[in-house]
């Protein structure tokens, strides 16, 4: 990089006039664009020198060639021709659409952004070169077989190709419904089919089931490997039978090799993933699938300690805190020097402390019992103020709060049925506490349903009442115990609702009772004569004179 642009892919032809595209150093990686400077390739590791991430997630590919026919060498048959859109050759426009609507399900995410037809050409260019790697298909690309085995990996490849290797035939299947090898569901006529010969002369897959049994992947130009009557792309095929080196991505035909992390390796090719020294018969450290050996992975992973400021190696027991690490000789306190190892401690100011320490400079006190809080107390708060657990309790029963609701009143703390108890309004007739609704007479509370007329208990709630003294009565009771009785009707005079009556003497009338006992006229407001118990009206009084 340093200023320098990327160098732009150089465009040659090969001897057979296909277009090659070279390497292209420089390209930032898909995976992690943003701490790659540019793909670099490494002498002989399948990764960027410079993230160490496989080159696929560079968009870098030795070759691309223009079919896989050209790619595995083999000659055109049946009518075919070389295609870049990942269309099928022999099909017509119809069937062309046909097939790429049975393949909808199984369409590529985005890729860099492309979608659609353009994903699809992005997700060929990969499918090529991760399906087909060139290693796999002539010697002129391997660049790790000796001598000795050059003649083993040429019958290995003429042996696949002769009996295993071919490309799947796409047409519209007519006739009756045929079962699908993959999914084992019915390929009805008129549907895009795909037969693989080579698997048997019946073998027909949905297009959408044509892929890979190792890594499902769809089998790029439906170019397929068989093997036990199942598919494989051409990589899989070759790795259930041969092992394959984990670092430089080609198959592994001598008889002396290495095993590690399940994985298989050129014996030359299992090394540290940052300095390339060989870690055979060495420790090394396994960190995100690749291995290191034990002084590139201090330098570059272990941690330092915040005590000494010297890096904690792996034969070190590493504590943290925080994001901060200590050697477990240096994990102690900063005041006291007592090691810290399996202890409580506390924290401040980017410094930890021993219990002790820490309460003497630090430390708050509980608002109940007045002692600092240890470190790692737990610590109850409510507002400004502050309790250990078992001080957190009810000012009157004094029973821990914990996690219950509470009632704080001044300075107190109550529970629920404390506070109740103590502070809650109570009904002055049945002394139990009114929760809803309640009257209050004469200043003092009372349930509804306590609130009742002194003789024949009636609720008076809501009701028209008076008291007698200083008891609520309803107006009928009232009527009945005290009112004056009018002289006419008998009936109590009340005065409730502002009934007017007339007196006289020792006797009383209601207004509408004070009448004439002879023409029956109200004698209200006018003058009147006694007659005997009766009341009458001068001109009646006249009358019975004459």
């Amino acid at each position: 990089m340093n200023g320098t642009p990327a160098r732009r892919p150089k465009s040659a032809f090969s001897e057979s006039g296909v277009r090659i595209k070279e390497v292209s150093d420089g390209r930032p990686c898909d995976n992690c664009p943003e701490l790659c400077p540019g793909f670099i390739s490494h002498p002989w590791r399948k990764t960027c020198k410079s993230c160490g991430c496989d080159r696929l997630k560079h968009s870098v590919y030795h070759e691309e060639l223009g079919s896989v026919r050209d790619r595995l060498g083999l000659r055109e048959s049946r009518g075919t021709h070389h295609t870049y859109d990942n269309s099928p050759p022999g099909l017509t426009a119809k069937q062309t659409e046909l097939y790429w609507a049975s393949l909808a399900e199984r369409a590529p995410n985005s890729i860099g952004g492309a979608t659609g037809a353009a994903a699809w050409r992005a997700w060929r260019t990969r499918a090529l070169a991760a399906q087909l790697p060139k290693q796999d298909l002539s010697l002129a690309h391997c660049r790790h077989i000796d001598e000795a085995h050059r003649k083993q990996f040429e019958d290995f490849v003429a042996a696949r190709n002769e009996i295993a290797l071919d490309i799947g035939i796409a047409c519209q299947h007519h006739g009756t419904t045929v079962e699908c090898m993959g999914c084992t569901k019915p390929i009805r006529s008129g549907n895009i089919a795909i037969q693989a010969p080579r698997i048997g002369e019946e073998a027909t897959f949905h297009p959408a089931c044509f892929s890979c049994s190792e890594c499902d992947e769809l089998l790029v130009e439906l170019a397929y490997c068989a093997l036990d009557g199942r598919l494989y792309c051409v990589r899989h095929y070759a790795e259930r039978l041969k092992p394959r080196c984990h670092a430089c991505d080609e198959l592994i035909f001598s008889g002396e090799y290495t095993k590690a992390m399940n994985k298989d390796w050129h014996s030359g090719h299992f090394c540290c993933w940052q300095c390339d020294e060989s870690l055979t018969g060495q420790r090394y450290v396994l960190r995100e699938e690749h291995p290191y050996c034990i002084k590139c992975y201090e330098s570059v992973f272990a941690n330092g300690c915040e005590e000494c400021n010297k890096i904690i190696g792996i034969d070190s027991k590493d504590l943290s805190y925080k994001d901060k690490h200590w050697h477990e000789a240096c994990f102690l306190c900063a005041k006291c020097r007592v090691s810290l190892v399996d202890k409580q401690f506390g924290s401040k100011l980017d410094k930890i402390y021993c219990g002790n320490c820490y309460d003497a400079q630090f430390a708050s006190r509980c608002d109940g019992c007045g002692e600092v809080f240890r470190a790692g107390t737990k610590k109850m708060e409510y507002k400004t103020r502050q309790w250990h657990e078992k001080c957190f309790c009810c000012v009157v029963c004094k029973n821990p709060i914990g996690t219950k609701s509470f009632i704080p009143r001044e300075q107190e703390i109550y529970c629920a049925g404390c506070y109740e108890d103590k502070f809650a309004t109570r009904c002055v007739k049945c002394n139990k506490i009114i929760t809803q609704g309640g009257v209050t007479y004469k200043n003092e509370p009372w349930h509804r349903e306590c609130f009742t007329c002194t003789h024949c208990d009636a609720s008076l709630a809501g009701q028209r009442f008076t008291s007698r003294d200083e008891k609520p009565y309803c107006a009928e009771c009232f009527g009945e115990l005290f009112a004056k009785r009018c002289t006419s009707c008998s009936k109590p005079i009340t005065g409730i609702g502002g009934t007017r009556f007339i007196s006289f003497e020792d006797r009383h009338w209601h207004n509408d009772c004070f009448i004439c006992a002879q023409c029956k006229t109200s004698l209200v407001g006018k003058g009147f004569i006694t007659d005997g118990q009766d009341i009458i009206c001068p001109e009646c009084a006249k009358q019975k004179l004459m």
